[in-house]
């Protein structure tokens, strides 16, 4: 029970953050399933990988 309560986070973690939004959220979510936690890590230091946004 509490293994899958640490394996739910990082997906929770990217639903639930601002950071990306639509395909490129769905491409992270799909990276946590399938290469784990490695890309939570990779989420956190490259997301977004473009930044369309204009910051003041």
């Amino acid at each position: 029970m509490l293994g899958a309560v640490v394996w739910l986070i990082p997906l929770i973690v990217i639903l639930s953050s601002n950071r990306t939004s639509g395909g490129e959220k769905a491409a992270w979510i799909l990276a946590v399933i399938f290469i784990s936690w490695f890309a939570w890590i990779f989420y956190f230091l490259l997301a977004p990988l473009k930044d369309d946004r204009v910051r003041y």
